[in-house]
């Protein structure tokens, strides 16, 4: 019995060093990720308190409260969009220190309390001033977040490991023997995983609405919208990475690439707001990104479709130009 495991031991052994795709993607992944948060989140000590001034530059020497640590203090040229990201917990505090000193703060955000204490420490004589528009909770802005995240995984790997099984059983080369053309295949696979999605982000969506209570202000049509878009373009990125590879190691590496990036910058957890502008564009690649500023616009904003219009083209023309490169490089074999 010894001799049996360890022969196929040494098999499996043989057979993933001689994938040197996969063998690659295990020994880069977990350094490219450490890297890549490295220059995202590193450098010195992470603010705790995120603070909007109105100004176009902070000049240190306006007040001691700028001087406080661990506080993020991000100029705001608009009264109007700052009081909009501070009701979206986007900013902590928003303070205008021109003479008399005034500042608006979430009463639904702990961390607001908190840099309300920091600010009044400081600036005894600021007067607090009523925030315009509803203040949203945590979870209201969260929750779109969610449902992406969950929209995300099953897109991506709920197509990719699929047409991976179809490849792997022999499945897509009898397929290959009919008239079926390659983009009819990826467009069907598109089709059937864009129903089970919106089937199952209905149900959530109705289930923890009815549950929690989560604040929605737009157009039920227009959320379908946005979620059929950005189905279609996160199951089209899918295939393009099972279009042609026939590892599972392989192809999990390369989903696991795009699904980090994307859960940790498209905003699903917490706001960009402030980050360094670099991140701030390279997170617009991603197509999540563009589904949860859409969806967040719509559910909070109540924004229509002229203002969300970009985001939704972006979505349309990345599903295309994904499906396409996917038809265009598929393999029905295994060479």
């Amino acid at each position: 019995m010894m001799r049996r495991l360890l022969a196929v031991l040494h098999a499996r052994n043989l057979e993933f060093l001689r994938d040197r795709g996969t063998l690659l993607f295990t020994l880069l992944l977990p350094v490219m990720v450490v890297i890549g948060m490295g220059f995202v989140f590193g450098g010195p000590q992470r603010p705790l308190f995120k603070v909007g001034v109105l100004a176009e530059r902070i000049e240190p020497g306006t007040s001691s409260f700028l001087r406080e640590r661990y506080v993020q203090f991000v100029p705001e040229a608009r009264a109007e969009q700052a009081e909009s990201r501070l009701a979206h917990q986007q900013l902590d505090l928003l303070v205008d220190l021109h003479p008399p000193v005034r500042y608006w703060v979430n009463s639904d955000s702990p961390k607001g309390y908190i840099a309300e204490r920091l600010l009044l420490a400081a600036e005894p004589a600021a007067r607090r001033e009523a925030v315009r528009g509803a203040a949203l909770r945590y979870v209201d802005w969260l929750f779109p977040g969610i449902l992406g995240m969950n929209m995300m995984f099953s897109c991506l790997f709920g197509v990719g490991y699929v047409v991976l099984r179809y490849r792997k059983s022999g499945f897509l080369k009898r397929l290959h023997a009919t008239p079926l053309s390659a983009f009819e295949f990826l467009s069907a696979q598109v089709l059937s995983r864009l129903l089970l999605i919106l089937v199952v982000t209905t149900i959530l969506y109705l289930g923890i609405g009815a549950i929690i209570g989560f604040h929605s202000a737009g157009s039920p049509s227009l959320l379908v919208l946005v979620a059929v878009l950005s189905a279609l373009s996160m199951i089209a990125l899918g295939l393009t990475i099972a279009a042609r590879f026939s590892s599972e190691e392989l192809v999990g590496g390369l989903l696991n690439l795009l699904t980090w990036p994307m859960m940790l910058l498209s905003g699903i957890w917490f706001s960009l707001e402030g980050s360094p502008r670099w991140v701030q564009w390279g997170a617009h690649v991603f197509p999540l990104t563009h589904a949860l500023d859409a969806a967040r616009a719509v559910m909070l904003d109540g924004a229509g479709l002229r203002q969300i219009g970009p985001n939704l083209l972006y979505l349309a023309a990345t599903a295309l130009a994904f499906l396409a490169f996917g038809a265009w490089s598929f393999r029905w074999r295994i060479d």
